[in-house]
Parts: structure tokens; sequence; C-alpha cells
């Protein structure tokens, strides 16, 4: 999660670097700039929002694939401690 974080907050400063530089070396008209940023932002919002519902599915994949090994370590875990009880059996033997 921490690299996702950093990855928002690079992607954050980029698009914010990147309005202040069209800002100072656009050749066009004042209004034509602040379109073109809000046009660049409402593109960024949307990116956002796409990787948001990717991290969402990927967290959600994650957690299932988890849930499937804690089961199978469980299982194993159970079937080991059967033998060992099996071991510590006392053994009966014929009269």
């Amino acid at each position: 999660m921490r690299n996702s974080g950093l990855f928002f907050g690079g992607m954050i400063a980029g698009a914010i670097l990147g309005a202040g530089t069209a800002l100072l070396f656009a050749p066009q008209k004042g209004s034509e700039t602040r379109d073109q940023l809000k046009q660049k932002l409402n593109d960024l919002e949307k990116e956002m929002v796409n990787t948001k519902e990717k991290l969402k599915v990927k967290g959600g994949e994650l957690k299932e694939e988890l849930k499937t090994k804690i089961h199978n370590i469980e299982e194993k875990i159970e079937k080991l401690l059967d033998e060992y009880k099996k071991t510590l059996e006392p053994t009966s033997s014929a009269n």
C-alpha cells in the first residue's frame, strides 16, 4: 500500500509540475491554456479513479489467494497433528 501512496503522490506532483510548465511556456491565450489544464486535470482524475478500481480488484484477488493458502496450511497442520497423535497412542498388544 505504501508504494501505491508514493505512486499517487508522484503522479500528482508530476501533474502540478506539468501544469506550471505549461503555463510558463504556453504560446497561446490564457483561456486556451486554462481549458487545456482543466482537460488534463480531468484526464488525471479519470486515470486515478481507474487505478483505484484496479487496486481494489487486485486487493480482492490477493485476499482470496491468501484465504486459500491459509486454508491449505490449516489442513496440513491438522493432518500433521492427527499423524502425531497416532504416534502417541498406546499400541494394543494381543495377549
